[in-house]
C-alpha cells in the first residue's frame, strides 16, 4: 500500500545542536508568550475610556487600542505586559482633572505623572479611589496650577510626592503630609506655603523641598530627628535665626541649601562633621563672624556670598582635595588668599571683600581644571602671578578694582581657552604685551584705567572673535593700527582718554555700541571712514582737536542716538539730526545753532546767549503747539501718545509718480470687515507718500492708513534691501508670512494680509493699539501707571511670548523675538499688551546684515549677554529680554539710563532684601502693602529671567506661571 513512498533517511543530530534546537524553540514559545500577552479586559477598558476623555491624539491612532502599552507615556509590567504601572501625562496641555478618579481603576499603579499641565483642583474622587492602591508609590502633580491640596492621609505606600511649582497657599502643616508613613521625598517648592519648617513628617524622610515659598519662624531643631536626610532645601523663604548646630548630627546629608532668607549668626562648626555633605549654599543671607576652620573638610561646592561675614579666609578652606566651587563673593573678608588651593578647584570667587596682599604665586602653578577666577573689588596688591599662564583651563579672569602693579604678564599668551579678561582700574604699567594675541577666543578685554603706555600693538586684530574692547584711562601714544578693521566681530571700542594721534583708520564695520575716541590728540576734520559704521549707537570725539564742518554724513548713520563733538575747533552750522539723536556740541565756539526743534543740541549758554535762547525756545514752543493743533486736527486725535514722523525719503522715490507693482497679495484674515475694507493697491500708494509714515527702523517702515472705506490700518513695510534678506526667496517669505497668519492670540499681533510688491513686502495690521508701553511708562505726561495695570501688562506679555514659544503639544516650531523691548509692546488699553514685530527670524541671517546690531539682536539694554557672542536668537533670550521689561515696569526706569544697564543695576543694587524696596517704583509700590508684596516677588521672576547663564533661566511657560501665583 505504501510502497510508493521512499524511506525517510535517518539524520544523526548531535546531542550539542539539539539542545541548541530545543532552547530556539522555547525561546521562539516565549517570544510569542510576550507578543501576545495583553492587559486584562478591566484595564484594557480603563485605558480606552481614559483615552476617550483625554483625546490625546498619540492614544487614538487606527488599532492603538489594541495595545495601550505601546501608547505615549504608557509604561507597562515586564515581560508579559499585564498590567500597567507607570501612567505620564506630562506636558499633554490638560485642565479638566475629572479623569483622574478613573485613573485608579488600574490596580496595578506604582506612578502617576501629571506635571506640566493646567490643572487646578483634585477631585474628591482620586483620594477615596486612589488610597486603596497598595502598589502607588509616585505621585508627580508638580507645575501646574493646584491651590488646593487633599490629605494623603491614606495612602499608606506612597514614597515620593511632588507639588512643586504651583500656588498652594495657607500653612504648610495643615496639608495633612505626616500621615504618609512610607514617604521618602517631599517637594513643595515654588507654591505660596506659609507657616514654619515642617518637622512632623515621618521620621525616614529623605528628601525634604520647601523652597521658594513664605516659609518664616527658625530652623526647628527638631530636624535633627530625621537622620534619613540627604537633602534638605529651605532656600528663598522668609528663615530668621541661626542655623542649629544640632545639623551635624544629620550624617546622611549630602545638600544643604539655605540661600536667600533672613539667617543670621555664626556658620556652626558641626557641619564639618558631616562627611557625605557635598553642598552647602547659605548665600544671600546675613551671617556675621568668621568662616569655621574645616568646614570644606568634604565638600565639593561652598557658596556663602552675600553675607557679612568677617574675619580671614581659613588656611583650609580651599585646599581640600574634592572641592570643585567656592564662592565668597561679597562679604566682609579680609587678610590674605590662602597659600594653599585644591587642583580639582573650576570655579573660585573671592570678588567684592576687603583682601588685602599679594596673589600667592605658588597656589595658582597646578590649578589645571580652574575654569573661572574673580577677585575683583579687593585691595590686593603686588604683581599678577605669572603662574596664571599655567591656567590653561580658565575661561573668564576678573582682577579688576585691585592695587596691581607691574606689567600684563607675557604668560597669559597661554590661555587659549579665555573669553572674558577684566583687569580695569589698577595700577598696571608697561606695554600690552604682543603675547596677548594668541588668546583665540577672548570676547571681551577691558584693561581700561590703568598706567599702560607704548602703542596700541597691531597683533590685537588677531583676536578675531573680540566684541567688546576697552583701554581708555592709560597712557597709550601713537596712532590706532591700520588693521584694527580686521576685528569683524567688534561691537564696542573704547580708546579714550589716551594720548592717541594721527589718522582714523577704517574701523570695523561691526561697531554697536560705541565708538570712544575722546580725550586724545587727533585733529584736522572729522574722517569720511566714520560714515560706514552705519550701526554705530554711540560715537563719542570730545576733547580733541577735530577742525571743520560737521559732516553732514553723521546725520545719515541710522542707528545712531548719541554724538558727543564737545570742546573741539569745529565750525559751522550743524547738520540736521532726528529727534532720536542726542548731539553734543559744547565747547565749539565756531559752531551755530540750527533748528533746534529738529535736534537735540547741547551747549554753554551764558550771558546774554541764554536770553536768547529763551526766546527761541519761547517761540519755538508756540510754534510747535500750533503745528501740534494743526496735527491734532488732521489725524482726528487718532494718537494718544506722542507720534514721530522720522521717516527719511529716499533720494531716489522721493517725487516718484510711478506706483510700484503688486506681485501678490493674500488676505490672511477671515474676518469680512477686515476682507471687504482691505485694499492691497492703496496701501501699497500710500507707503509711497512719507507723510503717512509714523517710524523707522532697520527692517520696517511704520504707517498708518486710511483704506478708501474709511478705516485705518497699521502697515509695516519690510526694508529688504538689507543684506540680511537677499537670500530669503519670495517663496520663503510667503511661507513665513503664510505661518504668521495663522496665529490667534489676543496678546500678539499678527498681521491681517500681506502684499508681495516690486519694492519689497508690506505686512497690515488693525490699527487698535493707542501707544507703546515704553512711552506709557516713560513719557512723564502719560502719569503714573498703577501696580494692577502693570502686573496685567505683565502677564498679558508672557502669556503672548509663551504662546509664540510653543509646546510639544502645539505642533509648529517655537517663533521667537529677534527685538523684544518695551518699545516693541503695544497697547489696546491700560491692562492689553500686543507683542509686536513679530520678525520673519528664519529667514534672517545676522551674520549677512548690513544693519545695525539692535536690529538683529534686540535693542541696546534688552540684549542677553550671550548673544553677542553667539548671534543666535534663543527661547533663552527671549526670556532675558522679558526679565528686563518686567523690570521697567516695576522700577519705572527705561532699560538704559545714563549709560547704564537697568538688568546690571537691579543685580547690583538686589544682594540684600532690605535694599529690593528700594529699587521698586516707590509711586507705585507704596501705594499699599499688597501692591509691595507682588511687586517684590516679581522682582524675584525678574531676577531668575536675567540670569547671566541661559540654561539658568526659567522657561517662558514657567516665568507666566510664576507671575500668576503672585
Amino acid at each position: 500500500m505504501f510502497t510508493g513512498v521512499k524511506k525517510m533517511k535517518k539524520i544523526h543530530v548531535p546531542p550539542e545542536t539539539g539542545k541548541f534546537m530545543f532552547c530556539l524553540f522555547f525561546s521562539f514559545l516565549s517570544c510569542c508568550h510576550v507578543c501576545f500577552s495583553e492587559l486584562s479586559l478591566n484595564q484594557t477598558n480603563t485605558m480606552i475610556e481614559l483615552s476617550s476623555f483625554l483625546n490625546i491624539s498619540d492614544w487614538n491612532l487606527p488599532g492603538s487600542e489594541r495595545n495601550p502599552c505601546s501608547w505615549n507615556g504608557v509604561l507597562c509590567s515586564l515581560p508579559d505586559n499585564s498590567s500597567v504601572i507607570s501612567l505620564s501625562l506630562s506636558n499633554f496641555d490638560l485642565s479638566n482633572s475629572s479623569f483622574l478618579p478613573l485613573v485608579c481603576n488600574l490596580q496595578t499603579l506604582e506612578s502617576l505623572d501629571v506635571s506640566n499641565n493646567r490643572l487646578s483642583s483634585i477631585p474628591e474622587g482620586f483620594v477615596t479611589n486612589c488610597e486603596r492602591l497598595i502598589a502607588l508609590k509616585h505621585l508627580n502633580f508638580s507645575t501646574n496650577k493646584f491651590s488646593t491640596s487633599p490629605g494623603f492621609r491614606g495612602f499608606s505606600k506612597l514614597a515620593v510626592l511632588d507639588f512643586s511649582h504651583n500656588v498652594l497657599s495657607g500653612n504648610v502643616g495643615d496639608y495633612g503630609f505626616d500621615g504618609l508613613v512610607q514617604l521618602r521625598s517631599l517637594n513643595l517648592s515654588f507654591n505660596r506655603l506659609t507657616g514654619s519648617v515642617p518637622v512632623h513628617l515621618t521620621k525616614s524622610l529623605e528628601k525634604l523641598e520647601v523652597s521658594d515659598n513664605s516659609l518664616s519662624g527658625t530652623i526647628p531643631e527638631g530636624i535633627k530627628d530625621y537622620q534619613e536626610l540627604t537633602l534638605i532645601d529651605l532656600s528663598d523663604n522668609q528663615l530668621n535665626g541661626s542655623i542649629p548646630s544640632s545639623l551635624g548630627n544629620l550624617s546622611k546629608l549630602e545638600s544643604l541649601l539655605l540661600s536667600n532668607n533672613y539667617l543670621s549668626g555664626l556658620i556652626p562648626e558641626s557641619l564639618s562633621s558631616i562627611q557625605t555633605l557635598r553642598r552647602f549654599a547659605a548665600n544671600r543671607n546675613r551671617f556675621t563672624g568668621e568662616i569655621p576652620s574645616g568646614l570644606t573638610k568634604h565638600l565639593e561646592n561652598l557658596d556663602l556670598s552675600f553675607n557679612s561675614l568677617a574675619g580671614s579666609i581659613p588656611g583650609d578652606l580651599l585646599s581640600q582635595l574634592k572641592l570643585v566651587s567656592v564662592d565668597l563673593s561679597s562679604n566682609q573678608l579680609v587678610g590674605w588668599i590662602p597659600q594653599s588651593i585644591s587642583s580639582s578647584l573650576v570655579r573660585l570667587r573671592l570678588g567684592s571683600n576687603k583682601l588685602t596682599g599679594s596673589v600667592p604665586s605658588v597656589a595658582f602653578e597646578s590649578l589645571q581644571l580652574l575654569t573661572y577666577l574673580e577677585m575683583d573689588n579687593n585691595s590686593l596688591t603686588g604683581f599678577i602671578p605669572p603662574s596664571f599662564g599655567n591656567l590653561v583651563s580658565l575661561n573668564l579672569l576678573n582682577l579688576a578694582m585691585n592695587e596691581f602693579t607691574g606689567i600684563l604678564p607675557p604668560a597669559f599668551g597661554n590661555l587659549s581657552r579665555l573669553q572674558v579678561i577684566k583687569l580695569q582700574q589698577n595700577k598696571l604699567t608697561g606695554e600690552i604685551p604682543d603675547t596677548i594675541a594668541f588668546l583665540s577666543n577672548l570676547l571681551i578685554l577691558n584693561i581700561s584705567c590703568n598706567s599702560l603706555s607704548g602703542s596700541i600693538p597691531p597683533s590685537l586684530s588677531q583676536l578675531k572673535r573680540l566684541s567688546n574692547m576697552n583701554l581708555q584711562g592709560n597712557n597709550l601714544n601713537g596712532t590706532i593700527p591700520d588693521n584694527i578693521q580686521n576685528l569683524e566681530d567688534l561691537i564696542e571700542l573704547q580708546l579714550g582718554q589716551n594720548q592717541l594721534r594721527g589718522r582714523i583708520p577704517v574701523m570695523p564695520r561691526k561697531l554697536q555700541i560705541s565708538l570712544n575716541l575722546s580725550y586724545n590728540l587727533f585733529e584736522g576734520s572729522i574722517p569720511t571712514t566714520l560714515s560706514e559704521l552705519d550701526r554705530l549707537e554711540v560715537l563719542d570725539l570730545s576733547n580733541n582737536n577735530f577742525s571743520g564742518e560737521i559732516p553732514n554724513f553723521l546725520s545719515r548713520l541710522m542707528s545712531l542716538t548719541q554724538l558727543i563733538l564737545s570742546n573741539n575747533q569745529l565750525t559751522g552750522n550743524i547738520p540736521r539730526f532726528t529727534h532720536n539723536v542726542s548731539v553734543d556740541v559744547r565747547g565749539n565756539p565756531g559752531v551755530k545753532l540750527k533748528t533746534e526743534n529738529e535736534v537735540s543740541i547741547q551747549r554753554n549758554p551764558s550771558g546774554k546767549s541764554k536770553l536768547v535762547m529763551i526766546v527761541i525756545f519761547v517761540s519755538l514752543g508756540v510754534l510747535a503747539l500750533l503745528t501740534g493743533i494743526i496735527t491734532v486736527t488732521v489725524l482726528k486725535f487718532s494718537r494718544r501718545c506722542k507720534g514721530i514722523n522720522n521717516m527719511q525719503v529716499d533720494p531716489d522715490e522721493e517725487g516718484s509718480t510711478v506706483l510700484p507693482e503688486v506681485i501678490h497679495g493674500k488676505l490672511l484674515t477671515s474676518n469680512a470687515l477686515h476682507r471687504s475694507n482691505i485694499n492691497f493697491a492703496k496701501a501699497v500708494e500710500a507707503v509711497a507718500h512719507p507723510e503717512h509714515g509714523l517710524h523707522q527702523t532697520m527692517f520696517w517702515s511704520y504707517y498708518r492708513v486710511v483704506m478708501p472705506s474709511g478705516s485705518s490700518y497699521f502697515i509695516k513695510k519690510l526694508n529688504t534691501r538689507d543684506r540680511v534678506f537677499q537670500q530669503a526667496s519670495s517663496e520663503q517669505l510667503e511661507v513665513e508670512l503664510e505661518m504668521l497668519g495663522k496665529l490667534h492670540h489676543t496678546n500678539v499681533m499678527v498681521p491681517l494680509a500681506y502684499v508681495l510688491y516690486s519694492e519689497g513686502c508690506l505686512l497690515i495690521y488693525d490699527f487698535s493699539h493707542t501707544c507703546t508701553l515704553y512711552e506709557i511708562l516713560h513719557n512723564h505726561s502719560s502719569g503714573v501707571v498703577d501696580w494692577t495695570s502693570r502686573y496685567s501688562i505683565a502677564v498679558g506679555i508672557a502669556q503672548g511670548i509663551s504662546y509664540l514659544h510653543g509646546s510639544e503639544s502645539s505642533g509648529r516650531d517655537p517663533i521667537l523675538l529677534p527685538d523684544l523691548s518695551s518699545k516693541k509692546i503695544l497697547l489696546k488699553s491700560l491692562t492689553e499688551p500686543l507683542v509686536g514685530d513679530i520678525e520673519l527670524f528664519k529667514v534672517i541671517d545676522p551674520s549677512k546684515s548690513n544693519s545695525s546690531l539692535s536690529a538683529v539682536a534686540g535693542t541696546i539694554g534688552y540684549i542677553p549677554p550671550e548673544y553677542a557672542y553667539t548671534m543666535r536668537v534663543t527661547m533663552a533670550g527671549n526670556v532675558y529680554s522679558f526679565g528686563v521689561i518686567l523690570l521697567e515696569l516695576l522700577t519705572g526706569r527705561p532699560a538704559v539710563s545714563e549709560g547704564r544697564d537697568l538688568a546690571k543695576w537691579v543685580q547690583s543694587h538686589s544682594s540684600h532684601q532690605e535694599q529690593q524696596n528700594n529699587i521698586l517704583d516707590l509711586r507705585v509700590s507704596k501705594t499699599s502693602t499688597v501692591a509691595t508684596k507682588q511687586m517684590l516677588r516679581a522682582l524675584g521672576v525678574a531676577l531668575a529671567c536675567i540670569n547671566i547663564s541661559p540654561g539658568a533661566r526659567p522657561k517662558m511657560k514657567t516665568v507666566l506661571r510664576m507671575l500668576t501665583r503672585l
